[in-house]
């Protein structure tokens, strides 16, 4: 899937959240369901995260340019980290009304109305979040992915608040004088435990970059195999990695034969470079190349890859 096509699914999940909070809040008002007026604030949440997801993956695709040398990808980290956090109020607010309702449990009207309702939201987000995961791991768009889980836990919390409106439903025919009323309230409750546990993992995933964590210990190694690999290289040390968005920043100093000439250490970190980028996507690597006479400091020892050194230096 390519980026205009995720923006595409990101507009259509736009469209499709503004249509189902709206049917949601017309089903929780005529019903008098708690729950359902959760689902409706959950799904004016991930209205606004849509929107914000939008925008975050159209600015982070713009190429670097002279005041943002490194691009635009960290707009998709602060994006999720918005989005997160957007959950996290989506949440509070549900579990604050739900105690209130808890108590004071009141009757439902045509229920059946919140079912259909529910059941409809649960579909189209579902297929909304499906295409939305590919585009997200496709691309490793963050933004699409803070979106992807918005509707993913939609649909979770939309078949709970269904369950509970049918066991409502069938105890109201089966049991008239049974006050289970509750039962929307503890709906509620659980929506509001999932979508925080999902906006738990969205903000520490999206904010992990924007504090410059380094890359997954797997792509540091294959960027080691890479230098490794080169016949020409007597060692590299100084290894440092960062991602912003979908983009990586790899780093690192490699040692040469003192003797090497320049276009020969140059055409060393031209094929490095094409290596490194044929195994990670979007990266962009820089190297520093020294001169090696077989003599080992501490800094580069560990990466040493001459079988014999002179010794070892401070």
């Amino acid at each position: 899937m390519q980026k205009n096509e995720t923006y595409k699914i990101v507009k259509f999940s736009v469209v499709s959240n503004a249509v189902l909070t709206l049917g949601k809040l017309v089903a929780g008002i005529i019903t008098g369901s708690i729950a359902i007026v959760s689902e409706a604030v959950h799904s004016l949440i991930d209205l606004v995260a849509a929107l914000i997801a939008y925008f975050a993956v159209r600015k982070a695709s713009q190429p670097a340019d002279r005041i943002h040398q490194y691009g635009y990808g960290k707009f998709e980290n602060i994006s999720g980290t918005i989005e997160g956090l957007l959950i996290f109020a989506a949440a509070i607010y549900i579990v604050y009304h739900a105690v209130e309702k808890l108590f004071k449990p009141d009757p439902l009207d045509m229920p059946i109305i919140g079912v259909i309702i529910m059941l409809i939201s649960a579909v189209v987000n579902f297929f909304v979040s499906q295409k939305l995961f590919a585009g997200a791991k496709e691309n490793e768009s963050l933004a699409a992915e803070a979106d992807a889980w918005h509707l993913r836990t939609d649909v979770y919390t939309s078949l709970g608040v269904t369950a509970a409106l049918v066991v409502i439903t069938i105890s109201k025919w089966l049991f008239p004088a049974l006050n289970i009323y509750w039962a929307d309230s503890l709906a509620a409750f659980i929506i509001a435990i999932m979508i925080t546990k999902a906006a738990w993992n969205l903000v520490i995933k999206s904010a992990e970059d924007l504090f410059d964590v380094s890359l997954p210990q797997n792509e540091i190694t294959v960027v080691e195999s890479i230098i490794k690999s080169n016949d020409g290289i007597a060692g590299f040390h100084a290894l440092r990695t960062r991602k912003a968005g979908n983009k990586r920043f790899i780093e690192f100093h490699i040692l040469v034969n003192s003797q090497m000439t320049v276009y020969r250490s140059h055409e060393i970190t031209r094929d490095l470079k094409a290596g490194i980028s044929s195994k990670l996507e979007n990266a962009s690597v820089t190297i520093h190349v020294e001169p090696c006479d077989s003599t080992c400091t501490l800094k580069c020892r560990a990466g040493c890859l001459v079988k014999k050194c002179k010794k070892v230096q401070n």
